[in-house]
C-alpha cells in the first residue's frame, strides 16, 4: 500500500443545482442546495484512499462547525487527520458551487483558513508521493517541492504562475486545457498531465507526447471533483509500476465515474470500481 502526503485544501462545499449557469447580473432559482465537503486537497485525499493507498492529509481548517463537516468523510474513511491545524482566527474555506442541468459548473472559493496552512518538512517523511495543489500559498507548494521524498505531484489549479524552480523540482504537473494554455514553462516538470473533459487526457515527457487516453462512456451530471480524481488516480496508479498509456487510462476512467455522481467526495471512486469499469 502506497504512503500518500496530500498537502492543500480542506472546504465545506455549498452547491446549488440550477437548470442553467447564470448571466452576469442575473438571479436564478435553485431546485437544490447540498452541503459537501470539498477542497481540492481534500478531494485528493479521499480519492487517493478510496483507491488504495494509506493517505495522511496536511492543511488547516478553523475552529468552526464547518471543520466537522468538511473533513467527515476524510475520518470516516480513515485519513490520517493528526497534521489538519486548526487555525484560531480564519474560518474553514468555503466553496460556492452552481451545478447546471448539463454538469457543468462555475466555483468560488473563499480560503479561510486554507490561506496559511503549517506544513513542515518533517509532515512529509516517508511518503511514496506528495500531492499539493494551488489552493494553498506559494509557499507550501514551495516546501512541498523542495522537501517531500518520492514523487511529488502539483495540480497546478486554480491557475496561477509557478516558480520555475519549483516546476524543476516536480515529478508530474495536473493541468486542464485552460491551465495549460495559461501557464507558462510546465514541461520543466517531469511530466505534465492535460485533461480535455470528455475528450480525455495526453501525458507529456520534455514537451513530447507519449501517452493519450480516453474515458469510458458516462453520462455529467456534475464535473465538481473530476480533476482531483484523475490526479489521484494518475498518482496511484504511476507509483503503482503501470505504464503510462494505462495509468493514463486508469485516471481518465476514475474522471468518468466521478462526473456521473453528484457532489464531490461523494462521487470519487473506490477501486473496485474503477476496475470493474476498465
Amino acid at each position: 500500500m502506497p504512503r500518500i502526503v496530500v498537502v492543500g485544501s480542506v472546504n465545506l462545499d455549498l452547491t446549488a443545482e440550477v437548470d442553467r449557469l447564470p448571466e452576469p447580473g442575473e438571479t436564478l432559482a435553485a431546485g437544490a442546495l447540498r452541503r459537501v465537503p470539498g477542497g481540492k486537497g481534500a478531494n485528493q485525499a479521499l480519492a487517493a484512499r478510496r483507491l488504495g493507498a494509506d493517505v495522511t492529509m496536511v492543511a488547516a481548517v478553523g475552529k468552526d462547525t464547518a471543520a466537522d463537516e468538511a473533513l467527515a468523510m476524510l475520518r470516516a474513511e480513515g485519513v490520517d487527520l493528526t497534521a489538519v491545524r486548526v487555525d484560531p482566527e480564519l474560518p474553514t474555506g468555503h466553496a460556492l458551487i452552481t451545478v447546471d442541468a448539463e454538469g457543468e459548473t462555475t466555483i468560488i472559493v473563499a480560503a479561510g483558513a486554507n490561506a496559511r496552512p503549517a506544513v513542515e518538512p518533517a509532515d512529509l517523511a516517508g511518503a511514496d508521493a506528495v500531492l499539493t495543489v494551488l489552493e494553498v500559498p506559494d509557499e507550501t507548494v514551495a516546501v512541498v517541492a523542495e522537501h517531500a521524498p518520492g514523487f511529488r505531484v502539483l495540480n497546478a489549479a486554480p491557475s496561477r504562475p509557478v516558480d520555475p524552480g519549483v516546476l524543476r523540482r516536480l515529478d508530474l504537473v495536473v493541468v486542464n486545457r485552460a491551465e495549460f494554455a495559461a501557464l507558462d514553462g510546465l514541461d520543466a516538470a517531469g511530466a505534465v498531465a492535460v485533461t480535455y473533459g470528455g475528450e480525455g487526457a495526453v501525458l507529456r515527457r520534455g514537451g513530447v507526447e507519449v501517452a493519450r487516453a480516453e474515458p469510458p462512456p458516462t453520462t455529467v451530471v456534475d464535473g465538481t471533483g473530476a480533476g482531483d480524481s484523475f490526479t489521484a488516480a494518475l498518482t496511484v496508479a504511476l507509483l503503482a509500476g503501470r505504464s503510462d498509456a494505462d495509468a493514463l487510462r486508469y485516471a481518465c476512467a476514475a474522471g468518468a465515474l466521478t462526473v456521473s455522481r453528484r457532489g464531490a467526495q461523494p462521487s470519487l471512486p473506490t477501486a473496485a470500481e474503477l476496475e470493474g469499469m476498465l
